[in-house]
């Protein structure tokens, strides 16, 4: 097995199980590495883990193992995707009560980088960001079939890491032991999230189809929502919007930039108004509106809303990034302060991994301040449990939110 050897000084980070080395950080020269698996150790020999190499990645050595005893090979891959599902097991005991969408992987947060598998019903969605996880896709797809059985998997290279990992963006289709090509438009399935029913498409919709990461947080917002006019900022498919409509919202529009993401919402409403999970006249109450939020913000009635949801999609891939981002953050929520009722209640969230929930909050009072306003934060949020926190790896916590209220 090949040797990699860190840099004097650039050791600490990965002694504490944080899994990603930079090309800045290798002694060894990369013309004497090749891609595969190897051991990495400090610049006086001692064992730090074992390691993928990719000089083609983003991120050139992933750490896999800090165990001396466990090389992983396929039979440590194989082993690591039983445990990380069997760590779900209270989800899939859960049928009863609603829920059969959650995330069973969740990358490096579950010691497997660069893959995200979803279920969806009967279906697993395998989102892969990084080619140590595309070169070991087939022990992925494998343990998985053996373990849950699945009627379909869908195997799709993540859009927004495809350049960075030199992967062409593609979906492959596994069903009964074999990839196979569609002949057709594949029949939508069906799952609930919360005694809620939805329906995605295989190999349709942004990532996932469907954010299980909000689960407790579209909970979290129901209890504001009766009676009440609500905005739901970036719909997408209208989760946001079916919590509220159950809980007995007098209105709610929907605003987004996807126009077939606004038609499956629409179909939600359908599908939950004839299943009588919410009220039969929920249709009559939504209005959809294809837009830019920023844009649209600034055109909405003062004083209309009760309630707004603000979900917008990352608006900071990178660190780089970070300090657009928060401007773009700051604009909206300002707009929204200023729009809504006094007294009314704001649902805010970031998903960018470079805005923490501290900052966030930071930016709600420059917001607040710029639109003369008093704010009063009743929750604060983040991801659901099945998107678990890593310590060792700070980047795992992505999704941060908080309720307000606005007073004037």
């Amino acid at each position: 097995m090949q040797i990699i050897t860190i840099k004097d000084g650039k050791e600490k980070q990965l002694l504490r199980h944080h899994p990603w080395v930079f090309s800045g950080a290798l002694h060894t020269p990369t013309s004497a590495l090749e891609t595969g698996l190897g051991r990495v150790e400090t610049h006086d020999g001692a064992f730090i883990a074992y390691g993928w190499y990719d000089q083609d990645s983003h991120i050139p050595l992933r750490l896999l193992s800090w165990n001396e005893a466990r090389i992983p090979d396929e039979s440590w891959w194989a082993q690591a995707i039983a445990e990380s599902v069997r760590r779900r097991s209270s989800f899939f005991q859960d049928k009863a009560g609603g829920t059969t969408t959650f995330r069973i992987i969740f990358s490096e947060a579950d010691m497997l980088p660069g893959v995200v598998v979803d279920v969806y019903g009967t279906m697993l969605r395998i989102i892969i960001s990084a080619r140590v996880a595309w070169d070991h896709r087939d022990i992925i797809v494998s343990t998985l079939d053996s373990l849950l059985k699945p009627s379909l998997m869908l195997i799709t290279i993540d859009s927004a890491f495809a350049g960075a990992e030199k992967l062409s963006e593609t979906t492959l289709y596994y069903q009964d032991g074999q990839y196979f090509t569609p002949a057709k438009r594949l029949d939508p399935i069906r799952f609930r999230e919360d005694g809620l029913y939805y329906e995605v498409i295989p190999g349709k919709g942004q990532k996932s189809g469907f954010y299980c990461d909000q689960r407790e947080n579209r909970k979290a917002i129901e209890p504001y929502a009766k009676d009440a006019v609500v905005l739901d900022g970036c719909s997408y498919t209208g989760a946001f919007s079916l919590h509220a409509l159950r809980a007995g919202a007098k209105s709610v529009d929907l605003f987004d930039s996807s126009d077939p993401a606004l038609r499956q919402a629409l179909v939600h409403v359908h599908i939950n108004q004839d299943l009588k999970t919410i009220a039969e006249d929920s249709r009559s109450k939504v209005t959809t509106t294809v837009c830019d939020i920023f844009e649209q913000m600034r055109v909405i009635p003062s004083d209309h809303y009760d309630l707004m949801i603000l979900d917008p999609p990352k608006l900071a891939q990178t660190k780089a990034q970070a300090e657009g981002a928060q401007k773009a953050y700051k604009d909206l929520n300002r707009l929204a302060m200023q729009k809504i009722k006094n007294g009314g209640i704001i649902a805010t969230f970031s998903c960018s991994a470079s805005i923490r929930s501290e900052q966030l909050r930071m930016i709600l009072a420059w917001s607040a301040k710029d639109a003369n306003v008093e704010i009063q934060i009743l929750k604060t949020l983040g991801q659901a449990e099945d998107h678990p926190i890593r310590l060792s790896f700070p980047e795992s916590e992505y999704l941060c939110g908080y309720i307000m209220r606005v007073l004037r």
